[in-house]
């Protein structure tokens, strides 16, 4: 079997502001990469494998292991790097693991958002406050059921009412809304192009997480004596009759 050489592209630049043909890196950089570069990957990483792609002595890299897996070996690091399937891979401690179960099971689940509830929160963020019938009236469809959810999900609050014929109910934007789109203050709103897309990517657009309800179609009216569906049950009586 031939020896297949690694040729890395130098246009890649491996390590900002080292050349990636000099192997002269100074310790703590190197230290400090090899950990990132640890840290980011899911697969176990041989010391080949980072020698190779750092361009950097087998023997330096195997030292650099060494160290950080003494340094985080101490008891005040929460995390350990050990050897995995002949890889080097951070993992958690097992000593732990009882503590970050009982943490994990009190973390609230992902919150995904459907496409008419991520509407409906853009259009009270850029027009708060405003009225449930102010956004159905934008909107085109009733939104009770979907406005119940944001305020479930703590991302609206309601603001008063508003002092119209009938006072409904105004609504506003939460600051848990701006923690989950990131946001110091409603200052840094962007579009509501960019916010749609941002709801997308940070909250998950789920289309059958929430749905819609439809507004109710009008009440059918009473059947009137001699109505079609009348007339066509007398005949067929008739029918039978006869």
């Amino acid at each position: 079997m031939e020896n297949t050489e690694v040729q890395l592209d130098p246009e890649i630049d491996l390590l900002p502001g080292v050349a990636t043909s000099s192997i002269e890196i100074p310790w703590e950089q190197l230290r400090a990469v090899v950990e990132a570069v640890i840290y980011v990957t899911d697969e176990p990483l041989s010391a080949d494998q980072i020698a190779t792609a750092l361009q950097q002595p087998a023997a330096r890299i195997g030292q650099v292991l060494e160290e950080l897996s003494v340094e985080y070996g101490k008891p005040e690091h929460g995390l350990t790097i050990r050897e995995v399937a002949g890889g080097y891979k951070i993992s958690t401690k097992p000593e732990h693991h009882e503590a970050i179960r009982a943490f994990v099971k009190n973390l609230k689940p992902p919150l995904k958002l459907s496409l008419a509830a991520l509407e409906t929160l853009a259009l009270i963020a850029y027009k708060q406050p405003i009225t449930a019938p102010e956004v159905m009236e934008v909107r085109g469809v009733h939104g009770a059921g979907v406005i119940k959810t944001l305020i479930d999900r703590k991302l609206i609050a309601t603001a008063g009412r508003k002092t119209v014929l009938g006072k409904p109910i105004l609504y506003k934007t939460t600051k848990e809304f701006l923690v989950q789109f990131g946001l110091k203050d409603l200052s840094e709103l962007p579009t509501l192009k960019e916010f749609e897309e941002l709801g997308r990517l940070s909250m998950g657009d789920d289309e059958t997480t929430v749905e819609e309800p439809q507004a109710e179609p009008p009440a059918e009216a009473p059947p009137v004596e001699g109505s079609a569906d009348e007339s066509a049950a007398e005949r067929a009586e008739s029918s039978v009759t006869e």
